[in-house]
C-alpha cells in the first residue's frame, strides 16, 4: 500500500486537492440549527406537544418580550398593533388579552395588571417564526429604537446565527497562528508545519463539504467539530512526518525513507485514532441529539484526518520535501534531559494527592448544578443587558401552554381556577376566563375563538415569575402537570421553554451513564488489542478518568453552573482526546522495559516522550482556551473551557501520576500482559 501511494502520489495530491475545492463549496449547502428543541427525540413530551400544537392552532408559544418605556395604555395598543403587523410576528399579548381595559385598571387583579404594565412601562409577549429569527428581530428592533428592550428564546437564537460566523474566524485567527508557533518552536523546519495544517485541514475542509449528505448540523457541531478534529488528529500528521525525519538520516531514498516511516507510524497512529474513534461513537447513541450530530461529525473527522495522513501526506511530502530540507533552522527548545529522574522522585506525593482527590472529585463531579439550555446572554451585548431590565423591571417570566381536551367547560373553570391560584403562576389566558364561561364558543365570531379553541382541544396560556430552567421552574412544571393530571388524566400536552427544558434535563441525564460507559468500554477494549495486556487498559483509563473527574468537578467546588451538554460532551472527548499521551508513554515504556530495569525504562521513557506529549497537550489546550475566550454562546464556551483544562489535567496526570502507577504495578503489567518480556535481573 505505501509504495502504491508513493508511486502515485502527484495523482493522489490533484485528487485530495479536487475533492476539497468541492467539498469548500458544498459546505455552504449546509445549513445550521441553532434550536435546542429540535435534537429532543420523538417520543420526548414536548416533542409530541409541538406536533400537536402545529396540526391544532396557527399560533405557537411566546417566545419573545419587549419592554416599551414611558407608554399609555392607548398608546401600548398602537404598538401591539405595530408588532404584530411584523411579518413573522404573531400572537402578541398584552393586558387588554387579559382584562377588560375598558374598565379602570385600578379596579382589576393588581398582580395581573403588573405582568403587563407598571411604571408607564408595557410587556408584550408573541411569537417569532422560526428560521427567520435575525431578519425578524431586526425589524423589531427598528420599531422599538434603542431605548426600549427584548429578550427571549428567539432573541438568544438570532445572536447567536449572527455572532457565529464571525467567532468561528475569530478563533481560527487566533488558534492557527498559535499552532505554527508550537509547532515551528517543535520542529527544525520553517515550512514542516505547513504540511502538518494541510494534511489535517484538507480532511477538515472535507468533512465539512460531507455534511452535504446530512443536510443540516447543529450550532455545537459548526462551532466545535472543525477546530476539536484539527487539535485531535494533528498528532497523526506529527507522529508520521517525525518518523519519516528520522528515517531520512538512515536512507539518502526519500522514497523509502517515507515507506518505512509509513510502516513505522501506523501502529501508533491507528492506535491513537482508534481510541478516539470508538470514543466519538458513543457520543452518536445519545438520545439527546446534538450529541448524535456532533459525534457523526467527529467520527467522520477522525477517520478522514487518518486517511488524510496516511495517504495525502506522504504524497504531499515526497513532492515538496526539498522545502523541508531548504527552510531547516536550529531546535528552539532544549531536549528534556533528567527530567524522569526528578519526576520520578515526587512520585510518593503525587500518588498521596491523587489518592487524596480522586473520591472527592467523583463525588463533586455527579453534584455539579447544570443549567440544560443555551444560557444567558453575556451582559456586554445588548440581548444580555436587555434582558436585565426587562427582569429588574418585571421580574423573570417564562410562558407555559397548556392543550387539554376540548368539551366540558366546567372542568376547564376548575382547572383554570387552580392554575390561577399555584405559586409562581402570575396570570392564566383562557376562554372561560378571558372571553366567557356562559357563552358558548360556537356562538361566537372564530376570530374570538381561535386562540383558545381548535377542533380538538382547548389552549390554556400561563405567564409565569419563573426563570426558563432551575429547581424553582422544573417544580413549577411539574405542578402544572400534576394539577392538570387530575382532570384529564394523561390526555394533555404541556409546552413552553421550561417544559421543553424539562425534558433536555430528562433526557440527557439518561444518556450520561450509557454515553460514558460506552465510551470506556470501546476505549478498554482498543487498547485491550493495541497492549494485549489486562492491566494497561486499567492503568491508562485510571490516569485519565482520574483527569476527567477532577475537570468536572471544579464547577461544583467553585459553586458555578455547567451546561450540560458541555458536560457530557466533555467527560466523552476528553477520554477519547487525551487517553493518546498515555499511549505514547505507554508503548515506549513497554519497548524500554523489555531492556532494562522499571526505574531505567521510566527515566528513559519520560525523557523521549516528554516533548511530543507537551506539544499535543499545547494544542489541544490552546484549542479549548480559545473557544472559551472567543465564543458568546454559553455552551460552545463551556465546551472549550473544559476541553482546554481537560487538556492540561489529562497531561499533568500523564507525565506525574502515570509513571508512578507504572512504577507501583510492574510486575502485575509483566504478569497481566501477553508475551511481555520484560527486563529481569541477575
Amino acid at each position: 500500500m505505501a509504495s502504491k501511494i508513493i508511486k502515485h502520489k502527484k495523482s493522489i495530491v490533484i485528487a485530495f486537492m479536487i475533492i476539497t475545492i468541492i467539498s469548500v463549496f458544498a459546505q455552504f449547502t449546509v445549513s445550521v440549527n441553532y434550536n435546542m428543541v429540535d435534537y429532543l427525540p420523538d417520543d420526548a413530551p414536548s416533542t409530541k406537544a409541538m406536533d400537536v400544537m402545529e396540526q391544532e392552532f396557527e399560533g405557537s408559544v411566546p417566545n419573545t418580550q419587549v419592554m416599551i418605556n414611558d407608554v399609555s395604555i392607548q398608546e401600548a395598543l398602537v404598538i401591539k398593533e405595530q408588532l404584530a403587523a411584523i411579518n413573522g410576528v404573531s400572537d402578541v399579548t398584552w393586558l387588554d388579552d387579559a382584562i377588560d381595559i375598558k374598565t379602570p385598571i385600578e379596579m382589576a387583579d393588581q398582580e395581573t395588571v403588573e405582568s403587563y404594565y407598571k411604571d408607564s412601562k408595557a410587556l408584550f409577549s408573541f411569537s417569532i417564526r422560526e428560521g427567520d429569527e435575525v431578519e425578524i428581530t431586526n425589524a423589531v428592533y427598528d420599531l422599538i429604537g434603542e431605548e426600549n428592550a427584548m429578550t427571549g428564546e428567539a432573541l438568544d437564537n438570532a445572536t447567536s446565527q449572527q455572532m457565529a460566523g464571525s467567532e468561528s474566524l475569530y478563533a481560527a485567527a487566533l488558534l492557527v497562528p498559535i499552532i505554527i508557533l508550537i509547532l515551528v518552536l517543535s520542529t527544525n523546519s520553517w515550512v514542516e508545519p505547513l504540511f502538518f495544517l494541510t494534511a489535517i485541514g484538507v480532511s477538515v475542509l472535507i468533512n465539512l463539504g460531507t455534511n452535504f449528505f446530512l443536510g443540516e448540523v447543529s450550532f455545537v457541531t459548526q462551532s466545535v467539530a472543525p477546530i476539536l478534529q484539527l487539535a485531535v488528529s494533528l498528532d497523526y500528521a506529527i507522529f508520521l512526518l517525525h518518523s519519516f525525519q528520522d528515517y531520512r538520516k538512515q536512507t539518502t531514498d526519500p522514497s523509502e525513507a517515507m515507506q518505512l516511516a509509513m510502516k513505522k507510524s501506523f501502529p501508533a497512529i491507528a492506535a491513537s485514532a482508534s481510541t478516539t474513534f470508538f470514543g466519538f461513537i458513543a457520543l452518536t447513541f445519545m438520545n439527546f441529539e446534538i450529541g448524535s450530530d456532533l459525534g457523526v461529525n467527529l467520527v467522520k473527522g477522525i477517520l478522514l484526518s487518518f486517511i488524510s495522513v496516511m495517504v495525502f501526506l506522504p504524497a504531499l511530502t515526497l513532492m515538496f520535501y526539498k522545502w523541508i530540507d531548504k527552510t531547516e533552522h536550529k531546535q528552539w527548545i532544549p531536549s528534556f534531559r533528567n527530567v524522569g529522574s526528578k519526576i520520578l522522585k515526587i512520585r510518593i506525593p503525587v500518588l498521596l494527592l491523587v489518592a487524596i482527590l480522586i473520591v472527592p472529585a467523583f463525588l463533586g463531579q455527579g453534584q455539579t448544578n447544570f443549567t440544560y439550555g443555551v444560557g444567558e446572554q453575556p451582559e456586554d451585548t445588548r440581548s444580555g443587558s436587555d434582558a436585565i431590565k426587562i427582569e429588574e423591571e418585571f421580574g423573570s417570566y417564562t410562558p407555559m401552554v397548556l392543550l387539554v381536551p376540548k368539551g366540558d367547560i366546567a372542568k376547564e373553570i376548575e382547572l383554570v381556577h387552580d392554575l390561577d391560584n399555584t405559586e409562581n403562576v402570575s396570570s392564566v389566558l383562557s376562554y372561560v376566563n378571558t372571553v366567557s364561561e356562559a357563552i358558548p364558543p360556537e356562538y361566537l365570531d372564530e376570530s374570538i375563538t381561535e386562540q383558545f379553541y381548535s377542533e380538538n382541544y382547548s389552549r390554556i396560556i400561563l405567564q409565569t415569575d419563573t426563570k426558563t430552567e432551575g429547581d424553582e421552574a422544573f417544580a413549577l412544571v411539574e405542578t402544572v402537570k400534576d394539577t392538570t393530571e387530575t382532570y384529564y388524566g394523561d390526555a394533555f400536552y404541556a409546552l413552553g421553554e421550561s417544559v421543553t427544558l424539562y425534558d433536555i434535563k430528562n433526557t440527557v441525564q439518561k444518556d450520561n451513564t450509557l454515553v460514558n460507559l460506552l465510551t470506556v468500554i470501546t476505549i478498554a477494549v482498543v487498547l485491550l488489542v493495541t497492549f494485549k495486556s489486562i492491566s494497561i487498559p486499567l492503568v491508562l483509563l485510571l490516569t485519565i478518568q482520574s483527569a476527567v473527574w477532577i475537570n468536572l468537578s471544579i464547577p461544583y467546588f467553585t459553586d458555578s453552573s455547567l451546561v450540560y451538554v458541555g458536560y457530557l460532551i466533555i467527560s466523552t472527548v476528553q477520554l477519547a482526546a487525551t487517553v493518546d499521551y498515555a499511549i505514547l508513554l505507554m508503548e515506549d515504556y513497554k519497548e524500554n522495559r523489555k531492556v532494562m530495569p522499571v526505574l531505567a525504562a521510566l527515566k528513559k521513557s519520560i525523557d523521549g516522550k516528554l516533548f511530543s506529549i507537551t506539544i499535543s497537550a499545547s494544542i489541544l489546550a490552546s484549542t479549548g482556551f480559545i473557544l472559551w475566550i472567543t465564543s458568546s454562546n454559553p455552551v460552545v464556551s463551556s465546551i472549550g473551557l473544559l476541553l482546554g483544562r481537560g487538556a492540561s489535567l489529562a497531561f499533568i496526570m500523564v507525565i506525574l501520576f502515570l509513571p508512578a502507577m507504572l512504577l507501583v504495578f510492574d510486575k502485575l503489567i509483566s504478569r497481566t500482559t501477553w508475551k511481555a518480556n520484560f527486563y529481569k535481573e541477575k
